[in-house]
């Protein structure tokens, strides 16, 4: 068995598109996904999952209905099952999502410009 780290740093360098997240790991039925960030998302939700979002570099806003919360590097957030979110960076952000393997990033909104393919590993 192989048993090397995880840089996520070395893994960040090897993509640039921004919301395409990339599977980096899988824990159980869950992933950790690096994603680059910048500008606004979609309003979505996941009906089936929490969706838990940590900043490495950078700054990023999740936005709900009701207000918003800011992020920071070091910081995270998990957004619960069902709440209606859209993440949001002025400048690029870097993120580490954890969530269940085959998660839509796009949630229940139906957006082809938006929608990443799943299980992209790097």
């Amino acid at each position: 068995m192989k048993r090397n780290p995880i840089n996520l740093g070395d893994k960040l360098q090897l993509f640039q598109d921004h919301w395409s997240p990339r599977v980096v790991a899988e824990l159980n039925d869950y992933q950790f996904k690096l994603a680059k960030l910048e500008g606004k998302f979609v309003w979505h939700k996941h009906d089936e999952t929490d969706e838990a979002f940590m900043v490495l570099n950078g700054s990023m806003t999740i936005d709900f209905r009701d207000g918003e919360v800011r992020l920071s590097r070091g910081e995270m957030y998990v957004v619960p099952r069902g709440v209606e979110h859209r993440p949001r960076a002025e400048r690029e952000c870097h993120v580490l999502i954890v969530e269940p393997s085959g998660t839509k990033n796009t949630g229940n909104s139906d957006n082809d410009t938006l929608t990443a393919e799943n299980d992209i590993w790097i």
